[in-house]
């Protein structure tokens, strides 16, 4: 396991500070569209990320984790017109990845984005995303995906698969997809986020079963899932794990569960943290853990100050399950 973030650099600065802080590997894209990214454009990027001592690990296809409305590749979802086209778009990326040596990419195969309730306070005045169902708008309007039916969304996502996946196998790259965050309702804006639960999670995974095709596992957006958090995570991280589909670590932390949380700083929530990290490496995990979402902190940077307190958290964290020598301790 290595530490690794996805937080975008401002400028060249930023990449020498991740360095600085113990940072070894990045999902950072290149500038422009992930559909006209040429491999120059990615072995450039990939050059340059080494040159600030980071390796590129990951890149974002053209798939994330805005509305609909907002995709880059909307008919994919949408069953368009162009859908395809923009999957042609996306395995032409995964080739272009394997041949300049970037063994990863991340997506999402969202319809509403992300939804929130209103910020709330946390530790010394921080101010910290939140969802609560019950101050949600429960009548909100659909997306631009209308009313769609479980089985129909799945047969969506099956025909993506069915494409791509194989070309992600031929080529050798992994492909980490982010659950949906968080956990709502059957139904909610029209569609269930059949990615926004556990049981969905697990079959998602074993269609078109391949060693390429697993999660990007947002600890936080499971641990939305979850009636019991705390209790429950072990066993979705141990599922996962030792079925080789964990691709990349978003580590975050809530305090809550399914329909009701708020986001955390990593080590006040109420997943035990430490016991995740010997839990990663008990089940053979074997690359980048990042932080996530962070809450708002006051100051001249907050973004980047408390990124710098999650890398540290992180790092500690490996250091010591690294000087235990990856003994089982969790039994």
């Amino acid at each position: 396991m290595y530490l690794g973030t996805q937080i975008a650099a401002r400028d060249d600065d930023d990449y020498r500070v991740m360095a600085q802080l113990g940072v070894t590997h990045v999902c950072a894209d290149p500038a422009g569209s992930p559909r006209h990214w040429s491999r120059d454009d990615l072995a450039r990027h990939r050059e340059r990320m080494e040159s600030f001592g980071l390796t590129l690990d990951m890149v974002q296809l053209p798939l994330n984790s805005r509305p609909i409305e907002q995709q880059p590749s909307p008919d994919i979802l949408l069953a368009g017109p162009e859908r395809d086209r923009q999957i042609d778009e996306v395995c032409a990326v995964i080739e272009n990845l394997a041949a300049v040596g970037i063994p990863s990419a991340k997506y999402n195969l969202n319809l509403i984005g992300i939804p929130r309730t209103p910020a709330e306070v946390v530790r010394g005045g921080a101010m910290a995303e939140a969802f609560r169902w019950d101050l949600a708008d429960q009548a909100a309007a659909v997306s631009l995906a209308g009313v769609l039916p479980e089985e129909e969304n799945w047969e969506r996502i099956d025909y993506f698969l069915e494409r791509v996946v194989p070309v992600a196998e031929a080529n050798r790259i992994r492909l980490a997809c982010h659950p949906h965050d968080p956990y709502t309702p059957p139904g909610y804006r029209g569609v269930t986020r059949v990615l926004g639960s556990v049981a969905g999670l697990k079959r998602f995974v074993q269609m078109h079963e391949s060693p390429y095709h697993g999660l990007n596992f947002c600890q936080g957006s499971v641990g939305e899932m979850l009636d019991d958090p705390k209790a429950e995570i072990d066993e979705v991280i141990r599922w996962f794990g030792t079925r080789g589909k964990l691709f990349n670590v978003h580590f975050r932390n809530i305090r809550g569960g399914r329909l009701s949380f708020v986001e955390t700083f990593p080590e006040e929530g109420d997943m035990d943290m430490w016991r995740s990290i010997r839990l990663y490496s008990e089940v053979g995990y074997k690359y980048m853990i990042m932080p996530d979402h962070v809450p708002t902190i006051s100051g001249r940077d907050p973004t980047g100050t408390a990124f710098a307190f999650c890398y540290g958290y992180i790092a500690a964290l490996l250091q010591v399950q690294a000087a235990s020598g990856g003994c089982d301790i969790l039994r």
